[in-house]
């Protein structure tokens, strides 16, 4: 997880990530990740459209994005 976390800060490459809020709601996000800390990150959020805060405790997974497939016309 760590090493993802740290290819999309260097590399400003969107991932994505399933995150527990502090009312226990789990939600996916696609971020960049603008800063690494012990406790937390700093990221884009695509979702919220705004950058935002995430504790690294409550980062539930990460994954590169999928990408969409186009449908045949």
């Amino acid at each position: 997880m760590n090493g993802l976390l740290l290819t999309s800060l260097e590399e400003t490459m969107p991932i994505e990530l399933m995150y527990m809020a502090k009312d226990n709601m789990i939600t996916k996000r696609r971020i960049i990740v603008t800063k690494i800390n012990q406790d937390y990150i700093k990221a884009y959020c695509f979702t919220r459209k705004q950058k935002r805060t995430f504790k690294l405790e409550n980062i539930l997974a990460v994954a590169k994005p999928r990408e969409r497939q186009r449908e045949a016309t």
